[in-house]
C-alpha cells in the first residue's frame, strides 16, 4: 500500500506512483471523501470525478470510484477533464468533485484535487486533515457497490461557459500559438478556438502523460523554448503556455517576452475594473507591486491573501471579489464559482489587446516598471528562526507576518516563506530597479549564509 502521510499535501494529494500513490491507497480515499462529505452534510448524494492524461489516473480513478460507491453514493464521471472543467461541473451541477492529476509534476507522479459542492475548496485548515484521518483507516470494501455510476460529457457547456466571459467576435484575425505540452489544454483548447474567428496553431496537443515533448511545467522557462520559437518564427500575436492540468497559463507576447503572473493578473484586473470600476480584486501577497497600482488607480477594492487557493477562495466569498490574481498562474473568477481557469484569463486579455488595439508588448509595457528575482528557494533547517533573524536586521522597515514575513521599504520589499513540505524558505524580491533588486538580493543572501554557517541557533 502507498504512503498516506506522504501524499496529503497542503492543498491536494499528490505522490509518486506506484511508491506513495497507488490504487489501495485510492480505495481508501474515496470511501474517505464520501464519509467526510455525508458528516457535512447527509443530503449529499453524488461525487463528480474527472481523470487527466496521466498513465496512472485511469486505474487510481477506477479504485476511487470503488471506494465511493461502497459508501453508498453515486458517481458523476466526466471521463478525461481539465482541473478548471471538473471546477465547472461541481459549480454547474452543485456536487462535490474530484480529479485525479499531479498538474505540472513529472510523469511519474499523480494525484487527486478535491472540492465540495460549487466548486468550494478543500485543503489544509478546510478539511483535507479530516479525510486524510480517516483514509488512514484501512477499509474493507463489500463486493457488490450501493452506488451507481454515470457518464457525463460537459465538454460542450464548458466550452460555452468560457466563451461567456468575452465576445468572440471581437478576438478576430489574431494569430495565436498554443503549446499544450501533451496535458488537457489538448482538449480544451481546440474546443474553445474552434469559436473564435482566429488562427491558431496548437503545440503538443495530442494527449500523453508520459510527456514526451517536455515537462507541462510552463514555470520553467525551459519549458517555454519551443513555444517562443514558435510565437517568433511564425509572426504570432501571442503565445499561451498550459500546464498539465490546464488550469494555469502563462502568456508569451509576439517578441517572444514571457508575461509574469503579475502582469497578466494587473491586464485582467483592469479590465475587469473597465466594466464594474468598484469591484474587489484579490491578489496574493507575491504579486508585484503593479497589482495594487492598477486596481487602487481604477478605483477598485484591492485586498491582499496569502498563497494558495483554499485561502484565495475563502477570501473571494469573504469579500465578493470579482477576481483573483496569483503571481504563480492562477486567475479566479467569481462567476467562474471563485474558481481559477487559465483559458478565461487568456481570452480576456486577448479581447483587451484588440478592444485597445495594441499589441500584447504594448499591453505588458504599461506593467512591466518594477524589477524582480521570481520566486528562490533555499534550503534552510530552521525557518522560523531564520525570519526572526530578518525580522531583527529589518526592524526599521514595515513588516507584517500574513504569510512568512513581508519586510516593505519605499524602493523595494520583499517576502520570506517557509515551504509547507520541504526544509526551504522562499524569497520573492522586487525593487524599483535592478541595481537596487540586486543589492537587497545580496544583502538578504548574505544573511541567510550567515545563519546556516551558525547551524541556524540563535
Amino acid at each position: 500500500m502507498g504512503d498516506i502521510n506522504a501524499i496529503f499535501k497542503s492543498y491536494d494529494i499528490r505522490g509518486l506512483y506506484p511508491q506513495e500513490i497507488d490504487e489501495e491507497v485510492c480505495i481508501n480515499v474515496g470511501c474517505a471523501f464520501a464519509k467526510f462529505l455525508l458528516e457535512e452534510d447527509p443530503q449529499t448524494t453524488k461525487i463528480i470525478v474527472g481523470v487527466d492524461m496521466r498513465l496512472s489516473s485511469e486505474s487510481l480513478s477506477d479504485q476511487f470510484i470503488k471506494g465511493i460507491l461502497s459508501v453508498g453514493l453515486d458517481v458523476i464521471h466526466l471521463g478525461l477533464s481539465s482541473t478548471d472543467m471538473l471546477y465547472y461541473a461541481s459549480g454547474s451541477l452543485g456536487a462535490p468533485g474530484a480529479i485525479f492529476t499531479a498538474s505540472h509534476n513529472p510523469a511519474e507522479y499523480n494525484g487527486i484535487k478535491l472540492c465540495r459542492a460549487y466548486a468550494a475548496p478543500i485543503g489544509e485548515g478546510s478539511g483535507l486533515e479530516r479525510i486524510k484521518n480517516l483514509s488512514s483507516t484501512v477499509i474493507q470494501i463489500p463486493d457488490e457497490s450501493n452506488g451507481a455510476v454515470t457518464h457525463v460529457d460537459l465538454l460542450e457547456g464548458f466550452t460555452d461557459h468560457i466563451l461567456s466571459f468575452v465576445k468572440p467576435e471581437v478576438i478576430a484575425r489574431k494569430k495565436i500559438v498554443v503549446d499544450t505540452a501533451n496535458g488537457m489544454g489538448g482538449l480544451i483548447v481546440p474546443s474553445v478556438f474552434k469559436q473564435i474567428p482566429s488562427e491558431v496553431n496548437i503545440l503538443y496537443e495530442e494527449l500523453d502523460g508520459s510527456f514526451p515533448n517536455h515537462p507541462a511545467d510552463p514555470l520553467n522557462q525551459e519549458n517555454l523554448k519551443d513555444l517562443i520559437k514558435s510565437v517568433v518564427d511564425s509572426s504570432a500575436d501571442i503565445g499561451l503556455a498550459f500546464d498539465g492540468d490546464a488550469d494555469r497559463v502563462f502568456l508569451i507576447d509576439e517578441t517572444g517576452m514571457p508575461l509574469s503572473g503579475s502582469i497578466t493578473t494587473a491586464i485582467v484586473a483592469k479590465s475587469i475594473l473597465d466594466q464594474q470600476s468598484d469591484a474587489t480584486i484579490i491578489h496574493n501577497l507575491i504579486c508585484s507591486q503593479v497589482v495594487e497600482e492598477t486596481i487602487f488607480a481604477e478605483g477598485g477594492k484591492a485586498v491582499r491573501s496569502r498563497v494558495g487557493h483554499s485561502h484565495i477562495k475563502k477570501l473571494m466569498a469573504e469579500t465578493g471579489a470579482e477576481f483573483a490574481g496569483e503571481h504563480s498562474g492562477h486567475y479566479y473568477f467569481k462567476r467562474n464559482f471563485r474558481a481559477d481557469s487559465g483559458i478565461i484569463a487568456a481570452l480576456i486579455v486577448l479581447e483587451c489587446m484588440a478592444m485597445k488595439g495594441v499589441k500584447l508588448s504594448e499591453l505588458r509595457e504599461i506593467y512591466d516598471v518594477y524589477s524582480s528575482t521570481g520566486e528562490m528557494n533555499y534550503r534552510v533547517r530552521n525557518q522560523e528562526e531564520l525570519l526572526k533573524v530578518v525580522e531583527q536586521k529589518f526592524r526599521n522597515e514595515e513588516t507584517d507576518h500574513l504569510d512568512g514575513l513581508t519586510v516593505k521599504s519605499e524602493n523595494w520589499w520583499f517576502n520570506l516563506r517557509p515551504s509547507n513540505t520541504e526544509p526551504l524558505i522562499r524569497l520573492n524580491l522586487e525593487a524599483k530597479s535592478k541595481s537596487k533588486c540586486d543589492e537587497m538580493l545580496n544583502v538578504i543572501e548574505n544573511i541567510i549564509v550567515a545563519f546556516e554557517e551558525s547551524d541556524g541557533n540563535h
